[in-house]
């Protein structure tokens, strides 16, 4: 069995991916089907020695739909200005049009030349110019609606469809009839109510949309991680590549700063790798000849050269938004009740709407409430809130945790979420920032701490280990500006010096005390940190040892509160549920 996903075009509700789900898993070959409304695709696990990607778009197309090929997590779409103005646009001409045809209902001044009683024929034709762009403007909701009526799978735009045309055939006819004289037909136009259905039906889709266009961002953000471009080896020569054009075997370049290509193995030189982004870790992790590097892992100190062994979607964090991809499509219990329920609502609905305007006929009511009645049954009777708010949440939900680093495997796990009744929190880049930050500062001098902060984060800024970071981070978030540095030197395994001014500064571990012959008497100190997980750096200013940093990945700041919230939560469920 083999698995692909399609990026499907022309789903605009519930009942049309759930049309096209029944149809697919129909289909000879094909074990299983799910349908993704709000990712616009389908995952479609298929039997290779029966059939291909051609057989199965082909299905797509006679479901009435259409396959726009492979879905690729990098080309997912973005807001686009051009749609917005469009909107804008249609919103201004949609009040323009209301205050025409209803303006003098709520009091508002009649413009005379449109007068719907004193220039009935000006009045009709300006109702129409006004409803033709939004004709135009949802013409897609037309199409679809009357396709999948013809496919035998009425969905909404269907709905949306019959009321429109009836609307507007009716709306033509009593033109007609005004122009031949029978102005009081200006009471049964139903251009403005055609017009404003489609343009509610347009807001409704802009909303999803901005919904749905965060969940992509959020798989996109996950594609950034690595990055567009490698140095690769070649006789001796550097090029710079896509990270399409890397085969597997070439040797990568990694220099201080890079992200890691492609997953691989070192085979030259040493460094520090931030991985935190699949392991949580914060504390970047030594690697050397002949160990693995994760694509995606920054490079903080050192040049490496590595052979690609995993590419394109081989790679770890391909796996991940594959992943992540997946678990969109999966459905959760509510989510398929509620396509079970759509796929029956919209038939229901066309059939409830037909009897209802031949009983108003039959009744004796007049042909034009019949039709406003028969109108209204199909426009309000909309399932999107059934079918689309469901998935839509669902999927929106997993977009969040991903952005957030929660990968969720099955769509069903949120569902069952409100049964837990155990949590087990880890600790690194969950409790914590999931970085390195200056936690404890021992100071023995006579300076100020923002003063010695300074000096030690002014030298550090000048390093390319990952502690400096830390410094420099705290310079940052206390405003503080660097000092001018001069000789710096990075002496690998023991730290750094330079000269600030006339005094000559040294950063470093006890080892560097003891290349510089400098006396430690706060050994006590050092092994209290070391002790809570701190890595130790030593502040020396002209040979005299001034302070002592330990360098730690702290807790957050709401954690505490987060978890006694957890633990309030947790007995009030216990008491409620013994009650």
């Amino acid at each position: 069995m083999k698995k692909i996903i399609l990026s499907i075009d022309g789903m605009t509700c519930s009942a049309c991916s759930n049309g096209l789900e029944k149809y697919l898993n129909k289909q000879k070959g094909i074990s299983s089907a799910s349908v993704n409304l709000v990712m616009a695709n389908a995952l479609i696990e298929y039997d290779e020695q029966i059939l291909n990607k051609e057989k199965i778009e082909n299905f797509v197309k006679e479901a009435g739909f259409k396959s726009l090929g492979l879905y690729k997590e990098e080309s997912v779409e973005k807001k686009r200005k051009n749609g917005k103005i469009l909107f804008i646009t249609f919103s201004i001409l949609a009040l323009i049009l209301l205050y025409i045809s209803m303006g003098h209902m709520i009091g508002l001044p009649t413009i005379p030349i449109l007068n719907m009683h004193t220039n009935p024929k000006n009045y009709t034709i300006a109702l129409l110019i006004l409803t033709i762009p939004f004709l135009i403007y949802g013409f897609d909701i037309l199409k679809n609606g009357f396709k999948n009526l013809i496919h035998k799978s009425p969905n909404m735009d269907t709905l949306v469809g019959i009321g429109v045309i009836s609307s507007i055939s009716y709306s033509l006819y009593s033109m007609y009839m005004i122009f031949n004289g029978h102005t009081h037909y200006t009471e049964n136009l139903y251009f403005e109510s055609a017009a404003i259905v489609i343009f509610f039906i347009k807001l409704g889709r802009y909303i999803d949309g901005v919904s749905k266009d965060k969940t992509k961002e959020a798989i996109q953000n996950l594609v950034k991680i690595t990055p567009n471009h490698a140095t690769i080896k070649i006789d001796g020569k550097e090029k710079q590549v896509t990270l399409d054009e890397i085969k597997k075997g070439d040797i990568v370049i990694s220099k201080p700063g890079d992200k890691i290509a492609v997953d691989g193995e070192i085979t030259l030189g040493k460094t520090h790798l931030d991985e935190s982004f699949i392991t949580g870790e914060s504390k970047p992790v030594n690697r050397t000849i002949g160990e693995k590097v994760i694509a995606g892992s920054i490079n903080y100190d050192g040049y490496i050269e590595y052979k690609a062994e995993k590419i394109g979607k081989e790679s770890t964090i391909s796996e991940i938004v594959r992943l992540v991809v997946e678990a969109t499509n999966t459905k959760a219990p509510i989510a398929k009740i509620a396509d079970k329920v759509s796929g029956y609502f919209v038939p229901a609905v066309i059939l409830i709407a037909v009897v209802t305007f031949i009983a108003y006929l039959i009744l004796g009511y007049e042909f034009s409430i019949a039709l406003s009645t028969f109108v209204t049954i199909l426009v309000v009777a909309c399932p999107c809130s059934l079918g689309l708010a469901t998935p839509l949440a669902i999927v929106v939900s997993e977009g969040v945790c991903a952005q957030n680093g929660i990968l969720v495997k099955k769509s069903e796990i949120l569902e069952n979420a409100q049964k837990v009744n155990t949590i087990v929190f880890d600790k690194t880049g969950t409790l914590t920032y999931g970085k390195l930050k200056v936690s404890k500062i021992i100071n023995y001098s006579k300076l100020e701490l923002k003063e010695l902060m300074q000096i030690a984060g002014s030298l550090e800024s000048r390093s390319t280990h990952p502690i400096g970071k830390a410094f420099t981070d705290f310079l940052t978030e206390n405003k503080i500006e660097t000092l001018n540095v001069e000789n710096f030197e990075d002496i690998s395994g023991f730290g750094i010096v330079g000269t600030i001014g006339k005094d000559e500064i040294i950063l470093g571990n006890s080892k560097i005390l003891s290349k510089y012959q400098i006396k430690n008497t706060h050994q006590k100190d050092e092994k209290v940190l070391t002790e809570n997980g701190n890595s130790i750096i030593y502040v020396v200013k002209n040979k005299e040892i001034i302070a002592l940093i330990g360098v730690n990945d702290v807790i957050r700041e709401y954690t505490k509160e987060i978890i006694n919230s957890l633990k309030v939560l947790r007995n009030r469920n216990y008491y409620a549920y013994r009650r």
